[in-house]
């Protein structure tokens, strides 16, 4: 059954212009084991995203993007030289994980979080509860739907 996803990115680290260009990309450098859990156990190619801005002047939802592949190890978190670096993780016992994603669509404009606080049947989204930082979170098919309705209208 297909789930849907919301997956922070600040933009000057990655952007949705970044994925339209790149058309597939691994989305490396999860360390949070609630977000890589959530990547390990319930991601599946086919899912859906909402690709969000964050830590930028305007945050909030850019584009799609879809799952193309699932869970497999983070291969950054065996170099030494990445800032994602984690030597409790080895190749033979990894500790993160990541899936790749494939560009589907960048909005005509951002639905930025304040325009996302303001909608009534959003109010219960996780993105929007206080204290949630998480990178990478599951979001209701409703609000999916919603948020894309923003987007377009």
């Amino acid at each position: 059954m297909k789930q849907y996803w919301l997956m922070k990115s600040e933009p000057d680290a990655y952007s949705i212009d970044d994925l339209q260009r790149d058309k597939t990309e691994h989305w490396d450098g999860i360390r949070n084991y609630q977000a890589r859990n959530f990547m390990m156990r319930d991601m599946k190619p086919g899912d859906e995203v909402l690709f969000y801005h964050s830590s930028c002047k305007v945050p909030g939802v850019v584009g799609l993007a879809r799952v193309c592949k699932e869970a497999y190890p983070d291969f950054t978190a065996w170099n030494p030289d990445s800032k994602y670096y984690d030597p409790k993780s080895t190749p033979e016992k990894p500790r993160w994980f990541m899936v790749d994603v494939e560009f589907v669509k960048k909005f005509p404009h951002v639905v930025s979080l304040s325009q996302l606080r303001e909608v009534p049947d959003l109010q219960g989204m996780r993105l929007l509860q206080k204290g949630n930082r998480l990178s990478i979170m599951p979001v209701e098919e409703r609000e999916f739907q919603t948020i894309c309705k923003l987007a377009e209208g």
